[in-house]
């Protein structure tokens, strides 16, 4: 991903919030028939590994789960914030217009789970996404038979980093005074997620 100076995230922190905001991803892989894709959500442990660790699971009827298991290196991209900045927005238009966002790309070869490792990663998953529930939902509700045919149909895995590539194009560089109003621009149109990234990047 082509990545200015003035585009790099200020922290770690900030990508890793990227990812768990945005943590239904897109894998993408080579394969001998050309590249396939699936979209998936994605849980985050960014204390496993060197650069943190994803974990997934998707269908084995799914043709990407048998090009998991041949190896090979896997990108999965989240999509932050993004939106469409108008020069018609400003008060002196005499700049071109742009498009900010925030991205994420993360690489490294999937680990197939064994065992009991694909049921712990949809518990994880589970415990990731029912945790703003009044009444969590849990896989102890089904029946444990359902529960093992659900496990048998599945590909579980994980995906130790090996690099990550973050981009944060967020009107830096452009002048305070048509950043700011960007950034209300935003808010009164129902992207406040990017505008409070915009004031945050540019110190506003």
């Amino acid at each position: 991903m082509y990545i200015r100076a003035s585009h790099r995230p200020q922290n770690e922190a900030d990508v890793a919030e990227v990812i768990r905001r945005n943590m239904f991803g897109l894998l993408v892989t080579s394969s001998s028939g050309g590249l396939i894709a699936s979209h998936l959500p994605f849980v985050f442990e960014e204390r496993k590994g060197e650069r943190g660790t994803l974990f997934a699971h998707m269908a084995r009827a799914n043709a990407h789960a048998a090009v998991l298991a041949e190896g090979g290196e896997s990108l999965v991209i989240f999509q932050g914030p993004h939106g469409y900045i108008s020069p018609s927005w400003y008060a002196d238009r005499a700049t071109a217009p742009t498009w900010d966002y925030v991205a994420v790309h993360c690489y490294g070869t999937p680990v197939i789970h064994a065992g009991d490792e694909a049921e712990e990663n949809i518990r994880r998953l589970l415990t990731a996404v029912e945790s703003g529930a009044d009444e969590p939902w849990s896989m102890n509700e089904l029946p444990r038979a359902e529960v093992e045919a659900m496990l048998k149909n599945i590909v579980s895995f994980e995906i130790p980093l090996t690099r990550v590539e973050a981009k944060f194009k967020l009107n830096r560089g452009e002048r305070a005074d048509r950043t700011r109003t960007a950034a209300e621009r935003l808010e009164t149109s129902g992207n406040g997620e990017l505008a409070a990234y915009i004031r945050r990047y540019n110190a506003l």
